[in-house]
């Protein structure tokens, strides 16, 4: 049996995507909140959440509006999803500050992110308070992709768009593939041999 040391109760869940979530009011500049507590929450319909600390310029704009865009994050996006991540909208815009171009989202009145290849359009349907953070569950409204990672028979490739993960502070590419999907319980081929 290995040795094992216990820790107080924390978030080790890891690794988590890290996004970019837009969000804006009407008539304002539009914001950028890195989210690493992000997450599927149903298939139909569906849904996410979102958890953000109260305190953050993003929050109110959020509840407020009742609509957001989660942006999906590449290895090209990191030093921007990092800095909308430590600095606050009430100081500056980050769109500006990171060169980075707001584009509309079909189904809300919120402005994607043009240089991510996923948008992800949003409404909440409900906050929970808990802790630090409060959890928005919101359902999918619609979603936009890159055409460059369509191939001629209209698969989008997701996994080539070399997307980050966040892990206990610190951000990585996705590596290898190791397996796919029901790879475990998957029927092997015969191999079928023709006699001579």
């Amino acid at each position: 049996m290995k040795k094992r040391e216990n820790w107080k109760p924390g978030n080790m869940l890891y690794p988590v995507p890290a996004v970019m979530v837009s969000c804006q009011r009407e008539e304002e500049d539009p914001n950028i909140i890195t989210i690493a507590w992000c997450g599927t929450v149903c298939s139909d319909p569906p849904m996410v959440s979102i958890s953000i600390r109260p305190k953050r310029y993003s929050y109110d704009i959020i509840k407020d509006t009742k609509e957001f865009v989660i942006n999906l994050v590449t290895k090209d996006l990191v030093f921007a999803d990092d800095y909308c991540g430590v600095r606050s909208g009430r100081d500056e815009n980050k769109f500006e500050r990171m060169h980075l171009t707001p584009v509309q989202v079909d189904g809300v009145n919120v402005p994607g992110i043009d240089e991510s290849p996923v948008h992800i359009a949003c409404k909440v349907k409900q906050i929970i308070e808990l802790g630090t953070h409060d959890m928005f569950l919101a359902e999918v409204v619609g979603v936009s992709v890159d055409q460059e990672y369509m191939d001629e028979h209209g698969k989008f490739h997701l996994n080539d768009l070399n997307l980050i993960a966040y892990s206990h502070g610190e951000y990585f590419t996705l590596g290898e593939k190791v397996g796919k999907f029901g790879y475990s319980v998957q029927k092997k081929k015969k191999k079928k041999y023709r006699k001579k």
